[in-house]
């Protein structure tokens, strides 16, 4: 099930990954939630399969919101953010940028990046 995120409101908590149509939505997602992990990954990548049920877990456990973005299929947003290399992760807090990473994350050091802002 994939979450229609146009139509949820900034305070509902949403519970699993919302995947990204374009710039435009991810806009739209990081303006309106206070936290947000973007996880920008490629369906041919092992790390970023790796990863798929560790960012399904934070999406149901934490405050945040995870968005993915498949980044054959938006490559110039991809290109906008500056990725290189997948998975490439970025958390913004309060509409900005704060926090970067390339490679995948242990779970437990995901949800201290995320506690870290939502609290």
């Amino acid at each position: 099930m994939t979450v229609d995120a146009y139509s949820d409101s900034p305070e509902r908590s949403i519970d699993e990954p919302i995947h990204i149509d374009g710039k435009r939505h991810l806009d739209e997602i990081v303006d309106e939630h206070d936290v947000v992990l973007v996880d920008f990954f490629a369906t041919w990548c092992g790390p970023c399969q790796m990863l798929e049920p560790v960012l399904d877990g934070l999406a149901a456990e934490t405050d945040a919101v995870i968005a993915k973005v498949d980044v054959d299929e938006h490559q110039q947003l991809a290109g906008a953010y500056g990725v290189r290399g997948v998975p490439t992760l970025a958390l913004f807090a309060n509409g900005e940028q704060a926090e970067r990473y390339t490679g995948a994350l242990p779970a437990d050091r995901l949800r201290d990046l995320i506690e870290g802002y939502t609290e």
